[in-house]
């Protein structure tokens, strides 16, 4: 009986801890996918392991357009090892607060849903490790600052145990100070 009693205790405290994308409901500034992600941006991030320890440091230059419902936004990843990486991905707006989006390397749908500032983007992505294909789970929580900077915080697990993080700055750009890089 103590057991089960323990039990439940962990599992609604767990429940508690966990965020909901329903928190951000009425937060501002209000976050919209076709508005940030049009025109140049910049972003800088890491990658940690299970443990903390950063493993990888990128800056990536993007360009979102959209067309109605439909967006593209053209990724291009600068690694601090020298790798040179493309991802485009291409973005539907299904309601008011859902989108969907496919890229080459993401397996099957991309799914996320915005409430207020924050989107939370669910998808899994093949990543070569090793020399082997993998499919990792990425979990991510997009929160807009203002109209112009983005913080983006992904979990990755694989088979559901927690592998790494990655952490994102994302800053919309002018055109001419995107012309000028």
């Amino acid at each position: 009986m103590k057991k089960i009693l323990w039990a439940s205790v962990i599992a609604v405290f767990l429940t508690a801890c966990s965020a909901s994308i329903e928190d951000y409901q009425g937060t501002s500034p209000e976050l919209k996918l076709e508005d940030f992600f049009n025109g140049p941006l910049i972003a800088h991030g890491m990658v940690q392991n299970r443990s903390g320890k950063v493993t990888q440091r990128f800056t990536a230059t993007m360009e979102g357009t959209w067309e109605g419902n439909e967006g593209v936004l053209d990724e291009q990843f600068y690694w601090d090892d020298g790798r040179e990486e493309e991802r485009v991905w291409y973005l539907t707006k299904t309601s008011a607060d859902t989108y969907e989006g496919t890229a080459g390397d993401v397996v099957g749908t991309a799914v996320g849903t915005i409430a207020g500032n924050a989107l939370n983007w669910v998808y899994q992505l093949e990543l070569e490790v090793s020399g082997r294909e993998i499919k990792v789970t990425l979990d991510d929580w997009m929160y807009l600052l203002d109209e112009d900077r983005m913080i983006n915080r992904t979990r990755m697990t694989y088979f559901g145990f927690h592998v790494g993080d990655i952490t994102l700055y994302i800053e919309r750009l002018d055109e001419e100070s995107s012309q000028a890089e």
